[in-house]
């Protein structure tokens, strides 16, 4: 742990605007009443901000100063780009970002929807800017001049990001409807104090994203007011916290990929499109936008936006004209929603919350001191006439008024568990359908376009198991059964492929099955026979480990939990396991090469034995490792904020930010978690005052 130093920065109080005094007259501010002080942010020595405020936009005001201290240079590039003014500030590489922006009216509807806010949330977002701004002022060589230009920013800027993020990034990102792939991932347990060995409900969040700093990086705060306290992370440039938890309750997300958009593929006719057999005009604008050029003038441009009845129209590569149309777009209060959560009282205030159905999707996962848990299938979900999962996700005919959604469901409808007799819930991404085992819902009782009857992935089997399968859990099981880097597939497959081999003389099939018979079936940095059994795995079932074609039995609705199992072809299975062998031995040099030699930790001036594998093979404790590039592979997605919480008296919290709490160069705080991440260890998180106080790293008041 890095030496402790305390440093003292006042803040005049003028409003929550007010700027950090210079250091002569922050001397002559220490000697005034406490009252001029409306907050102060306690920097811990990992990075952390605990932000202590006299009311609401006080705790916005030092969340927004510690985001633009810990993640600036980022955030003010997310706010640009949710402008739809990158391409003015950085030049032809945003070009598409801000096409996509302003023909789907992000920065506008922004606009709108802050005006809707009741007027002290629209202070709180406010405050957020204003102390970012403030940071900026006080500490302009800290950032990026590439990115002071985006400065000052202002409440609906902060709005705009975030309605980008949920809206246009995780409902209806661009790439499904221009064409492409958006995936993302995370677990999340919530355990009753009838399944926990002390009695006290416990709660993981486990969010599995993207290492590279961009809108979905996390950043771990602790924000405490008048009659509220929230710790947990969120996405930088959110000025709430989506993972939180305090004294009494907590709650976690998941992406859940609820269908809230529809990509409909248009029939061209002259004078428009068809629809219902008529041919109908676009409703056609044209906006201008800025694009910087090398020697640093501006050029406008302009975008022709042409809309449908569904909603704004894309021309794609492929030569086919979509449409998208995006439910929830007229409720605006994701974030207040979110804020709100975080301040509820009981489990029946929080439920009122939730009925709002302002926050667009994601698997929501509820626990609280009283013994409630809850799984919740969240999101603004259109009714549609028929159709499952896969007629909806795709593109959809919008040719007749029949396809052509317009009401959504209620919080009544979505798919939820409470307080289930197994005494637990758990999601790992997957289907709502098995959050719990035996299970309390069934797809049938469902409109078939809610979500996919399966299948259900061997993470989320994993998942299942650690939860249902021990009669009662200590903290301590559950910590463990978190870092879990055993690989299921390999307890499904193993044993047949090496009684197979048995009956081959090929040398090279021979070497590789000792070494797999000797193989601890985990994925940790000592681990010798886990990169050939990946290496045999992506042939088995596929680059992405997700066919089951080549089991014996696959995968079974009747048997959620325990399949696919076995090998179909044994023969085949042992021809691949020969190419396995000649290929891993290419690539790695050895056959019981150990894992950590090759997998990476490695941030800055850190590099550390990697664990931890890919959640299709069945890994709990997710890494999705990049390519090799000089015999070394590093984390491309994965493990990023974990929080594990008792609420017991006082709460037990143990934690990790994997890649570090901040994104800034120069930062200590980029890499300086990854040592207790190599070593499959928690921090101890610091949810009092006094903790904070013994830990300190360095103070800011205002």
């Amino acid at each position: 742990m890095m030496k402790r130093r305390t440093l003292i920065a006042l803040a005049a109080l003028a409003g929550a605007g007010a700027l950090p005094l210079s250091p002569a007259a922050a001397q002559g501010a220490a000697s005034a009443p406490a009252k001029a002080v409306r907050g102060e942010i306690l920097y811990d020595t990992f990075g952390v901000p605990h932000v202590y405020g006299k009311d609401e936009a006080a705790v916005f005001y030092g969340f927004g100063y510690a985001t633009a201290q810990n993640h600036g240079d980022v955030v003010l590039r997310l706010y640009g780009q949710a402008r739809g003014r990158a391409a003015e500030y950085w030049g032809a590489s945003e070009i598409e970002s801000d096409r996509w922006v302003i023909s789907n009216d992000v920065y506008e509807r922004a606009r709108q929807w802050y005006l809707k806010e009741p007027a002290a949330f629209r202070r709180n977002l406010d405050a957020f800017a204003e102390g970012m701004n403030a940071y900026a002022r006080a500490h302009p060589d800290k950032l990026d001049p590439s990115v002071r230009q985006v400065l000052p920013i202002s409440g609906v800027d902060v709005m705009a990001h975030a309605h980008k993020l949920m809206n246009y990034q995780y409902v209806a990102p661009a790439q499904r409807t221009l064409g492409g792939n958006a995936d993302a991932g995370s677990n999340a347990w919530a355990v009753m104090p009838k399944k926990s060995a002390s009695g006290n409900t416990l709660l993981l969040a486990n969010p599995h994203l993207p290492w590279a700093p961009s809108q979905l990086t996390y950043f771990e705060a602790d924000l405490n007011g008048p009659g509220f306290k929230m710790y947990g992370a969120t996405q930088v440039g959110l000025p709430v916290l989506r993972f939180a938890f305090n004294e009494r309750m907590g709650f976690t997300n998941t992406v859940n990929n609820i269908l809230g958009a529809t990509n409909y593929e248009l029939k061209l006719a002259p004078g428009g499109y068809l629809f219902d057999g008529k041919v109908r005009p676009f409703a056609v604008k044209t906006k201008t936008f800025k694009v910087r050029q090398p020697d640093g003038s501006l050029k406008a441009e302009t975008l022709e936006i042409r809309s449908s009845v569904h909603g704004p129209a894309f021309a794609r590569a492929d030569g086919k004209t979509v449409a998208v149309r995006v439910a929830g777009l007229d409720r605006p209060g994701g974030l207040r929603q979110y804020w709100d959560m975080g301040k509820s009282k009981s489990f029946a205030e929080y439920q009122q919350v939730m009925k709002r159905l302002q926050v667009p999707s994601f698997n929501i996962v509820y626990a609280d001191r009283e013994g409630h848990v809850q799984y919740l299938l969240n999101g603004i979900l259109p009714k549609r006439k028929d159709g499952d999962v896969r007629t909806w996700s795709g593109l959809v005919p919008g040719d007749t008024s029949a396809t052509l959604w317009t009401d959504i469901h209620p919080y009544e409808d979505l798919p939820k568990v409470v307080d289930p007799p197994t005494g637990y819930v758990q999601n790992t991404n997957d289907p709502p359908w098995v959050s719990t085992w035996p299970q309390a819902i069934r797809a049938q009782d469902y409109p078939a376009y809610v979500a996919p009857p399966g299948p259900m992935s061997l993470r989320a089997q994993h998942s299942s198991h650690l939860m249902a399968d021990p009669p009662k859990l200590t903290f301590d099981d559950f910590v463990r059964s978190k870092a879990s880097t055993h690989v299921l597939m390999a307890d499904r497959v193993l044993d047949e492929l090496l009684t197979a081999a048995a009956g081959s003389a090929d040398a090279d099939v021979q070497q590789a099955a000792a070494v797999l018979r000797a193989w601890d079936r985990k994925v940790d940095a000592g681990s010798r026979g886990a990169l050939l059994f990946e290496t045999w795995a992506r042939k088995f079932a596929g680059p992405n480990f997700q066919s089951d074609a080549n089991y014996k039995v696959r995968w079974d609705p009747a048997r959620p939990i325990d399949t696919p199992i076995g090998i179909k072809d044994p023969a085949g299975a042992v021809a691949m396991l020969k190419e396995a062998a000649i290929e891993a031995r290419a690539q790695y040099g050895a056959l019981d090469r150990p894992f950590g030699e090759v997998s990476r930790f490695a941030l800055g001036q850190v590099d550390l034995p990697g664990s931890g594998g890919f959640g299709n093979m069945g890994v709990f404790n997710v890494i999705t490792w990049s390519g090799l590039k000089d015999g070394r592979r590093m984390p491309n997605h994965g493990e990023t904020w974990v929080s594990m919480v008792e609420f017991s008296t006082p709460v037990k919290a143990k934690g990790l930010m994997s890649y570090g709490n901040s994104t800034q160069p120069g930062s200590p705080h980029r890499s300086d978690q990854l040592e207790f991440l190599s070593q499959k260890t928690y921090r101890t998180l610091w949810t009092t005052r006094a903790e904070v106080e013994s830990n300190l790293e360095s103070r800011v008041a205002y």
